[in-house]
Formats: C-alpha cells, sequence, structure tokens
C-alpha cells in the first residue's frame, strides 16, 4: 500500500514544481517565476557580491587587434588604456556591459517602445506613444547617417562588440537581478540600440512641448490674455549672451502668412473638451543643467575653470557611468552615456567641455485631413498625396500583439488619430515634425571633442551637432572659454509652432535652418566668464523665434554671483554649484509679506508667518522658512490661476489640457501692478475677489500643510521635500529614499524631489589637470554591490571626488589603482 503515499507525495512534488515555475498575479502585478528567482546557483542570492571582491583578471578575446590595460580606482572607476580606438570603444562596451547591462536594456527598449515585452500591458500606452512619435524611425533615420561616417561607424561597431562579447561570458547565475525580477532576458547589442539610446536623450532634453495645451488656452482666453498668462520673455531675464549684444540682419528672410502673428491656426468653436486624454508622457520640463567657464582673468591661478552639472532625472542605476579612455590619439576622462560610447562630458590633456539644455521647441503638429477613413490619402498643395505607412507591431507580455498602423506625410508621423486621439479630442489627426526624426551624426561630436586641442578643433567638433540642441561650453588650458547653442534649429517667425498648424499646404511648414554663423555664440568675453542655466540665449533683437520655455532664475544668481566673484578657485566652483540661495522667493517673498494682513491670523498662523518673515531666502536641509514660502506660494497659485485652469477643461481636471502659466509670469505681476492683474478675481464667484483676500486664502490653505508637516517632525525643506533617489523600477529597497539635501526649483543646487544635479564636474586648466567630481550612484549597477550607490552620500552634501586623470606612462605604478583587468587577442 505504499503506492498511495508515493503517488501524493509525487503529485505534491509536481504541484510544487510547476508552482514554482509560474508567474502569478498578486496585487495587479506579476511575479518572478519563484522557482527561478529562489535558486541557489541561479536566483538572486547570486548577485549578493562580496565587499572584498576582486576585480582582477586577464581576458582574451578574438575581436581585440592589440592589447589593453584597465585598472580600476578605489570607487571602481575604470582608466583604460588601450593601443588603438577601435579597441577601446570595444572595452567601453564590454565594461557597460559589465556593470550596467539591465540599465542599457531598459532605457532602449522604453525608447523603442518595447517595455510591454517584458513588463505586460501596463507600459503599453508609453510603448505606443514612442511609436507614433516617431522613435523607431528617428533611430533608423540617425543609424543611416552614423554609419555613413566611416570614423563613427567603426566606433559604433566596436562598441556593439565590445557588449555583446561580455553578453556571450555571461553565466546564468551573472544575469543582473533585474531579469530576475521581471523573469527576461537579454538580448543582443546593435547599433540600432545605440541610436535608440541617443534619440531617447533626444526626446528627455527636446524641453517641454505644450502646443495643445497653448491652442486651448488661447482659444478659451483670447489673444490679449493670452499674451499676459504666457509671456515670451521674462523681465528677470539675464540671457547668455548679455541683453544689448548687436546681431547682423538675419542670413535667411521667411514668407511669413498675412495673419501669422496675430490669428495663428486656432480652433474658434466654443465647445467643450472631453475628459478623457491619450497617454502622453511628457520630458520633466526641469531637465535642464548650470555650466559656466571663467577666464583666467577671474581665477587665482590664471587659468580657466568650467564648471558643469547636468539636471535630470535622478535614477538608480544612474545615467552617468565614469571613466577615462586613453589611446595614443586622445587621453580623455569623464561622464559616459551607459549605451553609447565615448566621453560625452568631460575634459582632455587640453581642454574640457560640457553641456546644458537648449530649451529650443523643435518639435511642431501639424493637422492633416485625409480622403477618408482609409487614411490612403491625404490633401496637400491643392491635391491628393498618397499616404506611406509604417506598421510598428508591440509585442504585450501574456496578451496578444498590437499592431500600430501608422500613416506617414510629408511632415513625419501621423501621432495622433482616430486610434491614438489628442489630448483635445477634437477628433482630427495631426502628423508631429520633430528635429530629431532627420538625420545626424551626433556621436561625432563626442568623438571630435575627446580629440579636441584647441578652439578651432570645438567649433570643428559642434558644428555637426543637430539634435538636441544644447549650450556648449568649452575651456581650453592655452586660456580660451567659449559657449555656443548648437543645433539645428528651423527659422521661424513670432509664435510658430506654439500651436498645432495646419497642415494642408506648406504655408505654415518650417521653411530653412537658422544658418550655423547665427546661432548665439561668445568666445573670450570682456567680462571673464561665459554662463548657461537654460535661460533664453538672447534678448528680444535676435532676429528669429526661439519657442520653447526658459527658466529664468538660475541664469540670473549665477550671473550675479561670477559678476561679484575673482581670484576664484576650484572650492569655489564647488560652493557655487551648491549654492543654496533662493533667488526667485527674493524677487516673491515681498508680496507675500505685503499682503498677508497679520491682525486676521491665528497664534498658529503667526508662527508660520514669522518663519517666512524671518527666513534667510536659502533652501538648505533644515530650513523651515523654505517649507513655508514653498507651501505658501504654490497656494497662491491656485488661489489665482486654478479657475482659470478649470476653465480649460471639464471637470476640473486642469491639469491634463491646460499649462500654468510661468512662476515668473505671477511674480512679475504681482510686483507691477498687483490691483490691474484681473486674474485675481475668481471667476467662478459674484464676488470680485482682491489679492488680500486669494493671499490670506493660500496662507491659511498652506498652514493647514505646513502644521500637518510640523506635527510629524517634518516642516525642515530637507523633509518637507522629502527627496531621494529611485530605481528605474521604483522599487523602494533598490532606491536611496528621504535624503537630507537642500536645493530646489530656481535655486542653482537644483535638487528637486526626484531631479537634479545628475553629474558635477569641476575642471581646472592647469598644466597638470585639476578636476573634481561626482554623481548621485555608484559605478556598479547591481544593487548587490557596495558600488551601487556609494557615491549619494558624498553627493548629498556637497562634497567632491579628485578625478583621476593618469597618463599611461604612470598607470603601471600609480598606487591610486586598486585592481588591474587586462584584455588581448584570443
Amino acid at each position: 500500500m505504499r503506492i498511495v503515499p508515493f503517488i501524493v507525495s509525487a503529485a505534491v512534488t509536481a504541484g510544487l514544481i510547476i508552482a514554482m515555475n509560474v508567474r502569478l498575479t498578486i496585487g495587479g502585478n506579476k511575479t518572478p517565476r519563484f522557482g527561478y528567482f529562489l535558486s541557489p546557483q541561479q536566483g538572486f542570492w547570486q548577485n549578493a557580491e562580496p565587499t572584498n571582491k576582486s576585480y582582477d583578471g586577464e581576458i582574451k578575446l578574438a575581436d581585440l587587434s592589440g592589447k589593453a590595460d584597465v585598472y580600476f580606482d578605489e570607487r571602481l572607476v575604470p582608466h583604460v588604456y588601450a593601443d588603438n580606438e577601435k579597441d577601446a570603444y570595444y572595452i567601453q562596451g564590454y565594461l557597460h556591459a559589465k556593470f550596467r547591462l539591465w540599465q542599457m536594456d531598459f532605457q532602449t527598449r522604453a525608447a523603442g517602445g518595447r517595455l510591454s515585452e517584458v513588463v505586460g500591458k501596463s507600459q503599453l500606452g508609453i510603448d505606443r506613444m514612442f511609436r507614433r512619435l516617431g522613435m523607431v524611425y528617428a533611430a533608423e533615420n540617425s543609424l543611416k547617417a552614423h554609419e555613413a561616417n566611416p570614423v563613427i561607424k567603426e566606433e559604433m561597431d566596436a562598441y556593439t562588440a565590445g557588449v555583446n562579447a561580455y553578453l556571450k561570458s555571461l553565466k546564468p547565475h551573472q544575469i543582473p537581478l533585474e531579469y530576475k525580477l521581471l523573469d527576461s532576458q537579454p538580448e543582443e547589442w546593435s547599433n540600432l540600440k545605440t541610436a535608440l539610446f541617443l534619440k531617447f536623450m533626444s526626446f528627455d532634453l527636446a524641453g517641454a512641448e505644450w502646443d495643445f495645451e497653448m491652442a486651448n488656452a488661447r482659444r478659451l482666453l483670447g489673444a490679449t490674455d493670452f499674451e499676459k498668462l504666457y509671456p515670451i520673455v521674462s523681465d528677470s531675464l539675464d540671457p547668455i549672451l548679455p541683453k544689448g549684444t548687436a546681431f547682423a540682419a538675419p542670413g535667411v528672410q521667411l514668407n511669413i502668412p498675412a495673419n501669422a502673428d496675430s490669428s495663428m491656426y486656432r480652433d474658434t468653436k466654443d465647445t467643450t473638451i472631453n475628459g478623457g486624454f491619450a497617454f502622453d508622457k511628457k520630458p520633466d520640463p526641469d531637465n535642464g543643467s548650470n555650466n559656466w567657464a571663467v577666464a583666467g582673468s577671474k581665477s587665482a591661478s590664471g587659468r580657466p575653470i568650467l564648471a558643469n552639472d547636468p539636471h535630470l532625472g535622478l535614477n538608480l542605476p544612474s545615467l552617468w557611468y565614469e571613466m577615462q579612455i586613453s589611446t595614443p590619439a586622445f587621453n580623455a576622462y569623464g561622464a559616459t552615456f551607459p549605451g553609447a560610447p565615448s566621453i560625452v562630458i568631460g575634459f582632455n590633456d587640453h581642454c574640457s567641455w560640457g553641456f546644458t539644455n537648449a530649451m529650443r521647441d523643435v518639435r511642431d503638429y501639424y493637422e492633416i485631413k485625409f480622403k477618408d477613413t482609409t487614411m490612403q490619402e491625404y490633401w496637400f498643395n491643392n491635391q491628393w498625396v498618397r499616404t506611406e505607412f509604417r506598421d510598428e507591431v508591440i509585442k504585450i507580455r501574456d496578451s496578444a500583439d498590437l499592431k500600430e498602423h501608422i500613416a506617414m506625410t510629408v511632415f513625419g508621423p501621423v501621432m495622433f488619430d482616430k486610434t491614438y486621439p489628442n489630448k483635445l479630442e477634437d477628433g482630427k489627426n495631426y502628423a508631429v515634425r520633430w528635429k530629431a526624426h532627420d538625420p545626424g551624426v551626433e556621436l561625432l561630436t563626442f568623438n571630435k571633442l575627446n580629440h579636441a586641442k584647441n578652439l578651432d578643433d570645438y567649433k570643428d567638433a559642434i558644428a555637426t551637432f543637430k539634435c538636441p540642441g544644447q549650450n556648449m561650453i568649452f575651456a581650453t588650458k592655452t586660456g580660451d572659454i567659449a559657449i555656443t547653442q548648437q543645433g539645428e534649429f528651423p527659422a521661424k517667425w513670432r509664435r510658430q509652432g506654439d500651436f498645432p498648424m495646419p497642415g494642408f499646404d506648406s504655408t505654415y511648414m518650417w521653411q530653412v535652418n537658422i544658418p550655423l554663423n547665427e546661432n548665439p555664440q561668445m568666445i573670450n568675453p570682456p567680462r571673464g566668464y561665459v554662463s548657461s542655466a537654460n535661460q533664453l540665449p538672447v534678448d528680444t533683437t535676435y532676429p528669429y523665434y526661439l519657442g520653447g520655455s526658459y527658466p529664468p532664475y538660475r541664469g540670473f544668481i549665477i550671473n550675479r554671483y561670477l559678476n561679484q566673484m575673482n581670484s576664484i578657485t576650484p572650492q569655489d566652483m564647488m560652493r557655487l554649484q551648491g549654492e543654496n540661495y533662493n533667488v526667485f522667493a527674493e524677487f516673491a517673498r515681498p508680496v507675500l509679506l505685503k499682503y498677508i494682513d497679520e491682525n486676521g491670523l491665528s497664534a498658529d498662523e503667526h508662527k508660520y508667518f514669522n518663519l517666512l518673515k524671518n527666513w534667510n531666502l536659502r533652501n538648505d536641509p533644515s530650513e523651515a522658512g523654505a517649507s513655508v514660502f514653498k507651501a505658501v506660494w504654490d497656494s497662491l497659485e491656485v488661489a489665482i490661476f486654478s479657475d482659470e485652469m478649470a476653465a480649460l477643461t471639464q471637470n476640473g481636471k486642469y491639469a491634463k489640457a491646460a499649462k500654468w502659466p510661468d512662476e515668473s509670469t505671477l511674480v512679475e505681476a504681482l510686483r507691477k501692478d498687483s490691483t490691474g492683474f484681473r486674474f485675481i478675481d475668481d471667476i467662478r464667484t459674484p464676488e470680485v475677489e482682491t489679492l488680500q483676500f486669494d493671499m490670506m486664502k493660500a496662507f491659511k490653505m498652506a498652514v493647514a500643510a505646513l502644521k500637518k508637516a510640523d506635527d510629524a517632525g517634518n516642516l525642515g525643506w530637507a523633509k518637507f521635500k522629502d527627496g531621494g533617489v529611485r530605481h528605474l523600477l521604483k522599487i523602494e529597497p533598490f532606491s536611496r529614499l528621504h535624503l537630507n539635501e537642500g536645493g530646489g526649483d530656481h535655486i542653482i543646487n537644483a535638487t528637486k524631489q526626484w531631479h537634479g544635479p545628475s553629474w558635477r564636474m569641476i575642471v581646472h586648466m592647469t598644466d597638470k589637470s585639476e578636476a573634481y567630481g561626482v554623481y548621485p550612484g555608484g559605478q556598479d549597477g547591481n544593487p548587490g554591490s557596495k558600488y551601487y550607490d556609494n557615491f549619494i552620500d558624498t553627493w548629498v552634501v556637497g562634497k567632491y571626488y579628485p578625478l583621476l586623470f593618469v597618463p599611461k606612462t604612470e598607470a603601471a605604478n600609480n598606487k591610486s589603482f586598486k585592481w588591474h583587468l587586462t584584455f588581448s587577442k584570443a
């Protein structure tokens, strides 16, 4: 009778085997296969690395043509010394894959609209958005241009081969932890994946686009009030090129439609906008940066000093990977993108360079009229034109595939149609014209900057860069400093592209690009510095309309400090990058204090009023006044603008189809004319509200939130903001949360909750390069490594690491190197 227990035991065992290899649904999310995930041989246990792990080794690969030494310093930064450039890029690809494989894969899957393959239906919205925006189409065009350049093709081929060489060596137990969590596998790298990553950065750095929201606002507000709420230039602008800079007459002339400025295309029907909207992820509007370079005339050493800190999403693994690449042709150090070759922001033996986002509008929408619902033909220039189509299949895990049938026009892909409605749900079709769709060889700029020796090399390097537009800063050991707003920018008339335009003929098309020599540029200015912080690059005398959105305050305060500073040292530059002074509050607080009636405040309200009144205008971590200011200002915006914003959409969902006015618009209006700003009145009530009424209402609203934070011990700015660095999957144990950090909106230290300085770098252009840097992450993308997030605490307190820029002749005996990895031909 032992057969019965045996059958029961076998059934239980079989059931466990099946259960352990099935993904369950818990709380709407799929679990990993527990048998695989918990396996002692291959599961997550294998991703825990010993703290004393050695990175010494010898690697032999058939694709290499020479020998290379890679030395790792104590921060796990690799210093690559290769016999030739091809091997250097091959090894860069290998190292990127070794330490950041899952991140590279995840980001390029996102760019290519392929997250649903591994995550499921929850990511279908973002996949559809990227497919219909034309990300794959853009990457294909870009790849053709890159591979047509023999130097860049060799570079990309070598990098891709290096990534794949590591993939081939990868054992099952070495697969990154996130693959095991998602129950997915790495896939082979390709040059197209690198192109996709570059287009992802073009999207992320495109600057915010608000075409449909702006059209909606203008339709309901009218042209006069629209210009008041959405002015083109802020009064507090201190542009990249100083006010009063003389510009030559434009080198190109535009054929401007007669009604272009006064009645730019808009729907004049006063219809109610529906509440449902297509998923439409926007880049963070604060994706910007600071950079500046001071000439020797302002430094203590008599040599230039360059500083750069790009402001992006703060994620783990970090966007950046630090390294040195040394070949007989160049020797460069800096921050690299896992997923692409070259040093992106950094320095070499002769010069240094960095970037901030130009914020220009190079993405517009055009209404398309199709002959019928088949979309086989569209009306253009008085005739029906045959439509081309792209069919892109989105694979969805555990579901049927979805095919996107995308119409292609003379403008570009039809992003919005009946299957993918636009925000206004007006039933219309809109094609997207985006500069990122055009062929470009952006990697050539990085390649040439890595090799650059002087100012002429800088000009040559940046000349081929098209998208995304960047403020490219530069300094040399021979004393030159320069900044150029570089990109291929369409020449526009006033407000062209701020709203969707008619695409029935060529009238509203981009006609010509701004000539390269008319892009804003400044070289060795008498004032002794160049700088940018995403503000408008020029004043209103510049002959072309720029479009876009430009925060003014960081640029204003940076220039104020640089004007005052002399005998500058690298340590001064570090302090400036970490500066927490809130110049926006300097403008705004007097208005707040003027219109808060102290006699109408309770004892609790007096407490917070005094915190605001006595605040030192610094957003340091412990400052409660910064929290009070933020809460009161945000409440005032709601008190003044919520009625107008609610009127733009149905059921008060004003965040969906309306753009809130910039903070500079409100503070400048109130400083100029606090009684004549008609938006103070709430159009939803019969009474006529005054500014003092709105201010008291806002203050009392703010106090309710502040008291709650105060009672919880969270009134200090760092706790009130509650920032951190999140894992790309937003997995809490893999994130660093509740950081004691200062900074914020409009502040040089632009650290918001999940967004801020993603790489801080200072380069002193002395004979022997003196450089410092830090980023909020770590070199290893594995959460089980001690090098996963070990830079964050240093970054939080505003400290830097000396960047070890070691020449090849000194590498073998350098005591700062901890491990030695050799590469040679098999």
